[in-house]
C-alpha cells in the first residue's frame, strides 16, 4: 500500500506544534514545537488591562520551525508523500488586514502597534463593546445572539473589531477587513490572502462572528450601524458563506513549499479553532464531552441536528452544525481560566524567592511547586468544611459569559496552608466544569460520557482524579500528546481525499485513550454539598458585582470593583 502523510498544526497560546502521521496507519513519523519568541518576552501585552495581542511574525516563524523539523525527524520518504495540511488555532483571535489581506501588523507602520496584531482569545480589552453587543441585539427584531447561547463575549470577534476602530484612527484608515487566524494562516499557506475570496471556517465564523444559515450570513449591516456607525459597510467586505473544516482551501503555494521542501500539489485544509479540531482527533462522538484542559478549557459536544438541533441552549458558546463533525450540531462551552489559576498561584509563591534569592532559586522552585502541591493536597481529606474557591479569576465564559466577574477564595483561617488553598483552586476549576455540564443537562442535552485531551488532563492524576469526583463521572483521557494536531491531520487527510469521510479517517488514525478516572463515591457524596457552596457563593460575588456596577455611571463603564 502506498503511504500517504498528512500535516496536522496546531498554534497554541504559548507556541506552535507540527505533527507529520501516516494517514493510512496514525503513526506518527515526526514532531516539533516552538515557541513563539516575542509572545515568550510578553512583547504586546499588558495583563492589568486584559490586553494579550501577538504578532504575525511570531506565526510565521512558528510554523516554519515547527514543520520543518517535524520533517526532519521523519525518514526520507516522508517529504514526497505529504499530501495535506491542516491547522488549527486559537479563537477567537481575530486581525486587521489590508486589501491584500496582509495583517497591518506587517506593513513597516504598524510593525509595534498592538491594534494591527492578532487580539487573543483570552484579550477582555472589549468588554463594554461586548455589553454593547448584548444590549442592541436583545432589544433588536432579530436576537443575533440566540444561536451563541444569548451572551455575545468580550473574546469574540465583533467586539474586538469594535473596540479597535474606536480606540485607533489609523487601524481604522487602513483596515480594509478583518480574519480569523485558522483562515489567514490557512490561506497564507496557498498565497491566496484576498479577504473577499478565502475560505472562512464554519467553526469560527459559526461560534464567534454571529454567522448563522437562518441570517443568511451574518447578522445585517442595519443593525451593525445602528451600533456604531464606524462598522457600516464591514459587512460587505468580509463574508457571507463559511466553509467546514473537511474541504480544501487550496494548494501549497509555490513559496511556502520551497520553505518547507513538500511537494507543490500538498493540499492546504480549512482551518478550525484548537479544541474542536482537537475534539476529533480524541474521537469525540454524540453527547460525548470533550474537555480541552490547558490554560483554559473549551468543552465540546456534537449530536444530531435532528435529535436537538431544535434547541436554543442558554449561555453556551454557540451551537453550530458541521463547527466539529460534518453534519452533527457542534456545542462548545468552557472556562476562562483553568490551568491559568494555578499558574498564577505559582507565581504567587515563587516571587518573593525570586525577589529575594535570585533568578535561579526561583527556577528551580518553580519546576517543582505544583507537583509537590499535589501531592500534598491529594492526602488531605475532602471535608465539608473545606475551602471555598470560585474560579472567575479571568472572568466566566459558560454558562453566562461575564468576564468582568472576579474570583475569589473563602474560608480562610489561619490554618490555611499553600496545600489546602490549592486544592480549593484545583476543586473550584472543577466546579466550574460542573456548571457547564449541568447547564447542558438542564436545557435538554444529555452527556453520556467525559474524554479529556490537553497538558492538564496528560499531566496532573490529582486535577483529573478531583475532575471526575466533582463531576462523578469517569473520564476518559486520549493518548495523543497532540490530540489538536493529531485532528488536524485527521481534517486534512479528508481535505486532500486520503478519505471521504472524517469518521473513516478518525477510525484510521486514532491513538486511543491511554487512562481513565473513575469517580470516588464518598468524595463525590461530599463535593455535592461543597458544589452547593460553590453555587451560592458565586451568586453572592455576581450579585456584589451587579450592585456596584450599577452605581456606576453608564458613561463611565468600569470591570473592577
Amino acid at each position: 500500500m502506498k503511504e500517504n502523510y498528512v500535516i496536522g498544526i496546531d498554534f497554541g497560546t504559548d507556541s506552535v506544534r507540527a505533527l507529520v502521521v501516516n494517514a493510512n496507519t496514525g503513526e506518527q513519523a515526526g514532531t516539533a514545537v516552538a515557541e513563539y519568541t516575542r509572545w515568550k518576552q510578553g512583547k504586546y501585552c499588558d495583563a492589568s488591562v486584559s490586553q494579550f495581542r501577538q504578532h504575525p511574525l511570531d506565526y510565521l516563524e512558528g510554523l516554519e520551525s515547527a514543520v520543518s523539523r517535524a520533517l526532519e525527524q521523519s525518514p526520507e520518504h516522508v517529504r514526497e508523500n505529504i499530501k495535506g495540511i491542516s491547522v488549527d488555532t486559537t479563537g477567537s483571535t481575530p486581525v486587521a488586514v489590508d486589501r491584500n489581506g496582509t495583517p497591518l501588523s506587517l506593513l513597516p507602520e504598524f510593525a509595534e502597534n498592538p491594534n494591527g496584531m492578532f487580539i487573543l482569545w483570552k484579550d477582555h480589552t472589549a468588554n463594554a463593546e461586548a455589553e454593547e453587543i448584548n444590549k442592541l441585539a436583545h432589544g433588536w427584531s432579530v436576537d443575533y445572539t440566540k444561536y451563541v447561547g444569548g451572551i455575545y463575549s468580550s473574546e469574540w470577534f465583533w467586539a474586538k473589531i469594535l473596540r479597535t476602530l474606536r480606540i485607533d484612527a489609523a487601524v481604522r484608515e487602513h483596515a480594509y477587513s478583518w480574519v480569523e487566524h485558522c483562515d489567514w494562516i490557512s490561506a497564507e499557506l496557498t498565497g491566496v490572502t484576498d479577504p473577499l475570496t478565502l475560505k472562512r471556517s464554519r467553526c469560527a465564523a459559526g461560534h464567534k462572528a454571529l454567522w448563522h444559515q437562518d441570517f443568511e450570513g451574518l447578522p445585517s449591516n442595519a443593525f451593525f450601524t445602528e451600533l456604531d456607525p464606524l462598522l457600516d459597510g464591514l459587512r460587505d467586505r468580509l463574508f457571507a458563506d463559511t466553509t467546514t473544516s473537511d474541504r480544501p482551501m487550496g494548494t501549497i503555494s509555490q513559496a511556502w513549499a520551497d520553505k518547507l521542501g513538500i511537494p507543490t500539489d500538498v493540499i492546504i485544509g480549512v482551518g478550525a479553532f484548537d479544541a474542536h479540531m482537537g475534539a476529533v482527533g480524541a474521537l469525540i462522538e454524540p453527547y460525548s464531552l470533550c474537555k480541552v484542559i490547558g490554560t483554559s478549557t473549551c468543552d465540546m459536544l456534537v449530536a444530531p441536528n435532528g435529535e436537538v438541533g431544535h434547541l436554543l441552549i442558554k449561555g453556551i458558546c454557540g451551537q453550530v452544525d458541521g463547527s466539529i463533525v460534518p453534519g452533527m450540531l457542534g456545542m462548545e462551552a468552557g472556562q476562562s481560566a483553568f490551568g491559568d489559576i494555578y499558574a498564577w498561584f505559582a507565581r504567587l509563591v515563587v516571587e518573593p524567592v525570586r525577589t529575594l534569592l535570585g533568578e535561579e532559586a526561583a527556577q528551580e522552585l518553580s519546576k517543582k511547586l505544583l507537583p509537590h502541591l499535589a501531592a500534598q493536597a491529594s492526602q488531605l481529606p475532602v471535608t465539608e468544611k473545606d475551602i471555598i474557591a470560585v474560579d472567575w479569576l479571568n472572568g466566566r465564559r459558560t454558562p453566562d459569559a461575564k468576564h468582568t466577574l472576579k474570583g475569589a477564595i473563602l474560608g480562610l483561617n489561619l490554618a490555611s496552608d499553600p496545600a489546602r488553598i490549592f486544592k480549593a483552586l484545583v476543586e473550584a476549576t472543577a466546579y466550574g466544569s460542573k456548571s457547564i455540564v449541568e447547564r447542558f443537562r438542564n436545557e435538554g442535552v444529555p452527556i453520556h460520557q467525559v474524554i479529556a485531551i490537553g497538558g492538564v488532563a496528560k499531566k496532573s492524576s490529582f486535577v483529573m482524579q478531583t475532575l471526575a469526583d466533582v463531576l462523578n463521572m469517569p473520564i476518559k483521557v486520549a493518548a495523543s500528546e497532540q490530540a489538536c494536531a493529531l485532528g488536524a491531520a485527521m481534517f486534512a487527510a479528508v481535505a486532500a481525499g486520503v478519505y471521504e469521510t472524517l469518521p473513516e479517517a478518525q477510525e484510521a488514525m486514532s491513538s486511543g485513550f491511554d487512562a481513565v478516572y473513575q469517580p470516588r463515591p464518598e468524595q463525590s457524596a461530599v463535593y455535592q454539598t461543597l458544589y452547593q457552596k460553590y453555587l451560592q457563593s458565586g451568586a453572592f460575588l455576581e450579585n456584589e458585582f451587579l450592585q456596584k456596577a450599577a452605581a456606576v455611571p453608564a458613561n463611565s463603564y468600569s470591570d473592577t470593583f
